[in-house]
């Protein structure tokens, strides 16, 4: 277990993720560092079992954050080979973790976007986005940096 564990965490800090552990300084809801308001909004699709997705971070403020990452969750696993785009690594069957970069006090992050395929052809999925490291910041309002969007493999655009 120890050597699958360092060979992930390796991947992901050459990859340019960065990642904390649960409780570390600075992870999101933790209690002492300036404040910062995290959202992520944009749009999911799917098709023949390709997920795309493209959004956008946003930093409500009213401080700014230094670095944060932000994890997308498949309900269903995602196939092997996956071309991700810089910044973002695998860190699960189902899970991709993508660096958002420093995002200033009410302004936008560069835009993310990524097309992923799923294990089989599954009908529909689950997407679900959170912020896992905010750089220190405290995010008091949770609700629009943890989204959940249900994908129909109908070519549709779901947003979020």
């Amino acid at each position: 277990m120890r050597r699958v564990l360092a060979v992930g965490v390796a991947a992901l800090v050459v990859s340019g993720v960065v990642v904390a552990p649960a409780g570390a300084v600075g992870a999101v809801g933790s209690g002492g560092g300036p404040e910062a308001d995290l959202a992520y909004h944009g749009v999911a699709s799917m098709a023949g079992g390709r997920v795309d997705v493209r959004f956008t971070p946003r930093n409500h403020g009213p401080s700014d954050v230094p670095d944060a990452t932000v994890r997308l969750r498949w309900s269903a696993p995602l196939a092997n080979g996956q071309v991700l785009p810089g910044g973002c690594a695998r860190s699960g069957p189902r899970v991709v973790l993508c660096r958002v970069g420093a995002l200033a006090a009410d302004d936008l992050g560069a835009p993310i976007g990524m097309r992923v395929r799923l294990k089989g052809a599954p009908s529909e999925v689950l997407l679900e986005l959170d912020t896992v490291w905010s750089g220190g910041a405290v995010d008091h309002n949770r609700a629009n940096d943890q989204q959940r969007v249900l994908v129909l493999d109908s070519g549709d655009e779901y947003y979020f």
